[in-house]
């Protein structure tokens, strides 16, 4: 009788469960020494495994961490997909990017703390992370258009030299170099939005997950809702 379709085969379920496994044990190692010294000997001494049996689902280390980081974007991707279809705006999907990255540290530096020398991650991994940003552009479009109003009669006069400022001449730059946008339709001044709130908040997690705010004093969460009190307060 023929396979119907879409039912793996016991050996296909065999395969993705020892593949789930390599993986599992890979994000050990990985919380133990950090993901430059991931060996996949080592993780098939772990499984019990020769080396040459477990390169059969992983053919190389840096197959092994493309998934890991396939695996880690996409998680954080329908993460924000999820809120911002529950109608998250910007300060909530702040929220949510730190709550996916204190609940599992590991992957978020695997993605975004120091790369691994000599890898490079394919192509298909910018397309998953991609959609992060989407979700920000959209969130930033629905906030308040922070454009420069015309001066009123109580004003002070405008100062004499150049009519433009630093801000206005960085969204000029960026609407000129949004490749990183893709086809989104957002102005000069949501791709800024987008891009600082990106920008500031990675900066406290980051920060905040390597630990060098230990021994400060000072509670993370309240400095993480100032910089997002400060981050959208014009």
């Amino acid at each position: 009788m023929a396979k119907a379709t879409g039912t793996a085969s016991p050996r296909e379920r065999y395969r993705s469960q020892v593949r789930a496994e390599i993986k599992e044990r890979a994000w050990e190692q990985i919380a133990d020494a950090g993901a430059s010294a991931l060996s996949l000997n080592a993780i098939a001494k772990r499984m019990g495994m020769s080396g040459p049996a477990l390169y059969r689902y992983f053919g190389s280390r840096d197959e092994l961490i493309t998934e890991l980081i396939r695996d880690a974007y996409r998680g954080l991707a329908d993460t924000v997909d999820a809120a911002a279809k529950d109608g998250a705006g910007l300060p909530e999907l702040g929220h949510t990017l730190r709550r996916w990255a204190l609940d599992d540290p590991h992957r978020y530096l695997l993605i975004f703390g120091t790369p691994v020398p000599g890898y490079h991650a394919p192509d298909d991994v910018t397309t998953i992370s991609s959609e992060i940003m989407s979700a920000l552009l959209d969130a930033s479009a629905k906030l308040p258009d922070d454009s420069p109003r015309s001066p009123g009669p109580l004003d002070s006069p405008a100062p004499s030299g150049p009519s433009s400022s630093p801000e206005q001449d960085f969204e000029q730059h960026i609407d000129a170099h949004r490749q990183w946008a893709g086809d989104h339709p957002a102005t000069p001044a949501e791709l800024h939005r987008a891009l600082s709130f990106w920008t500031r908040v990675h900066g406290v997690l980051s920060l905040e997950l390597a630990g060098h705010f230990t021994g400060m004093g000072f509670d993370p969460a309240t400095l993480f809702e100032a910089e997002l009190a400060a981050l959208l307060r014009r």
